[in-house]
């Protein structure tokens, strides 16, 4: 047998048996692990973050079958936020959520507090608004937990570069990282996208993706309440708030905008676009003062001059469309026909999508937000190689390079947006409750809006 398989075979046994770990530590200068053995270890996780999205993450993560797995701990800015979040997990998963109120914390700074109730080679789940990813991907990554975060984890050029350095630490240590774009384990996608690579659409000449239905989320907010701080009304309603999220834009889109560059196997390497507020006022009459567009209209192109289309809106009464296309020399491919993901994905003759000249068409029906978890913990109990931060950050990078174009009225290159020198938020690090708005308000209480022609070498 090999030198080196026998030494890691015994070194694994020994962790197994009693003192293992205490004992390995002793020895100094020698990581832990980070790394389950297969099938035969509780894996704990905590969730950082209890929003809606980080409920159903850790419900997904509960439902993994390849070995024991606990929810330990969970934190959020607000309480009434993690204790919803909290009975919603508990009715879903029961036994598998052992979150008694003293590992429940919450604050600005709870997500130390959660993260330090794991062990290393635990998960925790980011799911906060965006703009404290970095914060919270550093603080996991010095505690050598493996990483779930949610979409988008970028929202501009210098928290881009700050992940990009982190990304690179996490592989160092060998840490597994999944990033909520799941159409990347969408069955579908996946299967259309081994066709395009294969040859079947031929060349791809053009994409087209839309999301254009009403508002959702917090894509608009009335004038603050007096009865709260700014801090805590942009924080709550993040969509409405560029430093927070990347605006409606950053969060809505970038799952088409990832799965059409995939199947090119590419990034864009600059975009032109437009965009415009036509409504001023929330539907109850009231004047509205988030940053939003509700209407965006991108063209990316790639360095082979290939271009994408990308079109968003946010309007009530306005056609609904919310699917994506690829046209190559040999066809047209179908690849989300309804959502962000929604099969079946097709392959046509032509340009026209007649049933009569349908080549392929998938029928797999599997949930991609479970296969993304099943693939993440299968490479923690397996310890392969799997870390998706470095194209999770590009893609949120690319959506906001054709967001940036739309709200400064200028072509804006990959490059630029990388080097751009307007961090929206920065400090995010030192926040507390006290800490003013990154974002303040004008004597009207409106927030400052993109001003496309006019200011054009930052979003705001």
């Amino acid at each position: 047998m090999n030198t080196n398989e026998t030494g890691t075979t015994s070194r694994r046994e020994f962790l197994r048996n009693g003192g293992g770990v205490a004992a390995l530590s002793a020895l100094g200068g020698i990581e832990l692990p980070t790394a389950h053995v297969q099938g035969s270890d509780l894996i704990q996780v905590a969730i950082v973050g209890c929003g809606g999205r980080g409920s159903g993450a850790a419900v997904q993560a509960l439902n993994t079958q390849s070995g024991p797995i606990k929810l330990i701990a969970m934190a959020d800015a607000y309480a009434d936020r993690l204790n919803g979040s909290f009975n919603s997990i508990s009715k879903e998963a029961g036994a598998k959520v052992d979150v008694p109120e003293s590992r429940r914390f919450v604050g600005f700074d709870a997500y130390r507090k959660a993260m330090d109730c794991l062990k290393p080679g635990d998960v925790v789940i980011l799911t906060t608004p965006p703009a404290f990813r970095w914060v919270h991907f550093q603080y996991a990554i010095e505690k050598k937990l493996h990483v779930f975060m949610e979409k988008p984890i970028t929202v501009d050029g210098p928290t881009s570069k700050r992940m990009l350095t982190l990304a690179a630490d996490s592989v160092a240590k060998n840490l597994k990282v999944g990033v909520g774009l799941m159409s990347r384990h969408a069955r579908p996608l996946q299967q259309l996208h081994d066709r395009v690579r294969s040859g079947e659409l031929g060349e791809i000449l053009l994409m087209r993706g839309y999301r254009m239905h009403g508002p959702g989320g917090y894509f608009e907010s009335p004038a603050k309440p007096a009865d709260i701080s700014d801090l805590d009304y942009q924080v709550r309603r993040f969509h409405s708030f560029l430093w927070a999220s990347g605006g409606n834009f950053s969060d809505f889109y970038i799952h088409v905008i990832d799965h059409c560059c995939w199947m090119k196997d590419a990034w864009p390497v600059k975009a032109q676009a437009l965009g415009g507020r036509h409504y001023k006022n929330c539907p109850n009459g009231a004047p509205a003062v988030d940053q939003n567009f509700d209407t965006y209209s991108v063209e990316y192109t790639f360095a082979d001059g290939t271009k994408f289309l990308f079109d968003g809106r946010c309007m009530n009464g306005a056609q609904v469309i919310y699917s994506s296309y690829l046209h190559g020399t040999k066809g047209l491919a179908i690849a989300s026909r309804a959502n962000d993901c929604g099969g079946p994905s097709a392959i046509y003759r032509g340009q026209n999508a007649d049933p009569a000249n349908l080549q392929w068409q998938s029928t797999d029906r599997s949930n991609p937000y479970q296969n993304e978890w099943d693939a993440l913990i299968e490479a923690i109990r397996k310890d392969k190689p799997y870390n998706e931060a470095k194209r999770g950050i590009e893609a949120s990078l690319v959506t906001s390079m054709g967001r940036m174009a739309a709200h400064t009225g200028q072509e804006i290159t990959y490059d630029q947006i990388l080097n751009s020198d307007h961090e929206f938020a920065p400090g995010l690090d030192k926040l507390t409750s006290e800490t003013p708005a990154p974002l303040q308000p004008g004597p009207d209480g409106r927030y400052p809006t993109p001003k496309p022609g006019i200011v054009i070498a930052r979003e705001f």
